[in-house]
């Protein structure tokens, strides 16, 4: 079968590899039919993020069960699928806690020995516990929607969550990528009024607003802070959403929060381990909670939604591409030409 694979910075191909096979009796194959490039893939291609030659890429999918194992019971031949971004064996006590990405088997797709997202095959471990099925009927026109369940709609959410966003009240989101307009989309659900969304790109602008901002806020941290304090008499937001991950981004989300606020923290960190001012956070009594956002245990809530149309997040893949033009489609991503890209198979 054909996957993507990463060689070193900027050094994507699509090869031939073994096929996704059943090794274990609770396994499924799952044959992709949609999935998509995430912006954390991204530190890998820019060399950030070490990869070993040649290792599987890609974390966010769809598709069809193909193959089942020999224990494996409430999935079938044809059952169309989501994944979370990791596997979980749903038994231990951390998937009964909901945390189901600190479980005591966890796994990530692409990682060394494992099928990556992007290709034309998955083996699915532990695959009752791990894949979510979805509706024999669902309209073909909103899988690219269900696609965000993966990773990118449960992130957004997780850190609304962990910001503690509440009906009636305001938030702001530090970053427009796709996971900052997801969690945009995530603080409108949960019945905040105000919603400033703050990032660098103005062609991103309107769909935030579609998304739920009722304000956003272009530019450099420190002068982005300032406007934010000026704005809110000096006070700054209880709730703030930090999507991106760097040293910057959470300075800027600490400075705009307001004292005994909280930030919700799902940008994945790189680029320097001092982006925390403890002193800071002691005096004013700031909160940073979140992490990697335990997807399938948000699958649940948020897929009803979804089919319902109650929530729309497909207008973040603004690519939509072949296996075969991964490259581009991360080459694109890279040079902000792209969003987010979703590869159809």
């Amino acid at each position: 079968m054909r996957a993507v694979t990463i060689h070193g910075p900027k050094d994507i191909r699509v090869e031939h590899v073994p096929d996704a096979a059943i090794r274990e009796p609770g396994d499924v194959v799952v044959r992709v039919t949609h999935a998509c490039i995430c912006g954390s893939d991204l530190w890998a291609y820019r060399g950030v993020v070490e990869r070993q030659p040649g290792q599987r890429i890609g974390h966010e999918f769809l598709g069809v069960v193909e193959e089942v194992g020999a224990e494996v019971s409430r999935l079938r031949r044809g059952d169309r699928v989501v994944a979370p971004f990791v596997w979980s064996d749903g038994t231990c006590e951390r998937c009964a806690a909901g945390l189901h990405t600190s479980c005591r088997q966890v796994g990530s797709w692409g990682q060394p020995g494992a099928d990556g997202g992007q290709g034309e095959a998955v083996r699915v471990p532990f695959a009752e516990a791990t894949l979510v099925r979805l509706p024999a009927d669902v309209d073909e026109a909103q899988l690219p929607a269900l696609l965000t369940l993966s990773d990118v709609l449960c992130t957004g959410h997780h850190g609304a969550l962990a910001a503690g966003v509440a009906p009636g009240g305001s938030v702001a989101v530090v970053g427009d990528g796709a996971v900052g307009l997801c969690a945009v989309m995530a603080a409108a659900r949960l019945g905040a009024e105000r919603i400033v969304l703050l990032g660098h790109h103005r062609d991103r602008t309107r769909l935030a607003e579609r998304f739920g901002a009722t304000e956003v806020r272009l530019g450099p941290g420190a002068e982005v802070v300032a406007e934010l304090r000026e704005l809110t008499r000096g006070e700054g937001f209880h709730s703030v959403v930090e999507a991106v991950g760097t040293v910057e981004s959470m300075r800027t989300a600490i400075g705009v929060t307001a004292d005994g606020g909280t930030v919700g923290f799902v940008g994945v960190p790189h680029g320097g381990e001092q982006a925390l001012d403890i002193r800071q956070m002691f005096y004013r009594n700031v909160a940073v909670r979140g992490g990697i956002a335990p997807a399938r245990a948000y699958i649940p809530e948020l897929l009803p939604d979804v089919l319902s149309g109650a929530l729309d997040p497909a207008p973040i893949f603004d690519a939509t591409i072949g296996l075969d033009e991964a490259a581009d489609g991360y080459a694109d991503m890279d040079a902000r030409r792209t969003l987010k890209a979703m590869i159809r198979l």
